[in-house]
């Protein structure tokens, strides 16, 4: 038996985060695409790795219990790669909502019945949800400890107060870094710790949808008026996770780390903060 990781969202981050912490344990990767799922286990097992892909939708509390299961096959949980999204361009706001609000919040309550004594997990949000006005005690209260199936019923997240996609994705990871707060506290309480990484502008299939879509110009905009001057990439996040889920980073957990070459800075004090 291995020590396990659970692997969700067979992209370009959770790939690079994957090469740096899944040496000698069973990594179970879980992908909406099958396909996905089993391009990044051939590149991996290509590179000596043990990698098994798997269906997962993680809009389905069902299908997130089968990647568990599937994982709890080969040895005990001991990390979550929580790295699966959908992206404004590529989804409607129930999708989004339904994906990357509620999924994720399922999938980090799950894997912290079972992860064992000493073990870690990384959730990737994104910068998108420091770009809004303070929600309030009240409502991030709600975000952070409404019980799973009650979410989407919030009166925050009702259609009416959702304007477009990007509003529903950044609604979405606002409640992902609230939930990792949560539920860091019940990790704790197994000796895990959990901990999220919202990155900008990172080059990635996706980054690339968003590119060549509706807002390609006010993406590009972003990255060219940052400080870093430029889009980072999936192996600069997985600098980031590697420290979070090492010892080096024993002593952090429930917290989120903003990693977008200045951008939120800039969109507050610098060149890219909206002229009202």
């Amino acid at each position: 038996m291995k020590d396990v990781v659970l692997w969700a969202g067979a992209g370009q981050i959770g790939l690079a985060i994957a090469r740096r912490v899944g040496f000698g344990k069973k990594i179970v990767v879980g992908d909406k695409r099958i396909e996905n799922a089993q391009a990044m286990a051939d590149i991996m097992n290509n590179a000596g790795y043990d990698v098994t892909p798997v269906e997962m939708d993680l809009a389905s509390r069902e299908s997130i219990l089968n990647l568990i299961t599937e994982g709890q096959k080969y040895g005990e949980i001991a990390i979550l790669i929580s790295a699966a999204c959908v992206s404004p361009s590529q989804a409607s706001i129930e999708t989004i909502l339904k994906v990357d609000l509620y999924g994720t919040a399922v999938l980090l309550e799950e894997v912290g019945k079972v992860i064992k004594n000493g073990g870690v997990g990384v959730h990737i949000s994104s910068q998108s949800g420091w770009r809004m006005p303070q929600l309030g005690n009240e409502i991030d209260d709600q975000l952070a400890t409404t019980p799973t199936e009650e979410l989407l019923s919030l009166p925050i997240l009702q259609p009416e107060h959702i304007k477009d996609t990007l509003h529903a994705y950044q609604m979405a990871k606002r409640c992902n870094e609230k939930r990792v707060m949560a539920q860091a506290c019940k990790w704790g309480a197994r000796g895990a710790r959990l901990n999220d990484i919202a990155p900008g502008i990172i080059v990635t299939p996706l980054a690339v949808d968003e590119f060549n879509g509706p807002r390609g110009d006010f993406y590009k905009n972003m990255f060219a008026k940052c400080p870093a001057g430029r889009p980072g990439t999936a192996d600069e996040v997985a600098n980031v996770a590697e420290l979070l889920m090492s010892p080096a980073g024993a002593f952090i957990t429930g917290t989120t780390i903003l990693i977008d070459g200045g951008a939120t800075a800039s969109y507050y004090y610098g060149p890219l903060k909206p002229q009202n």
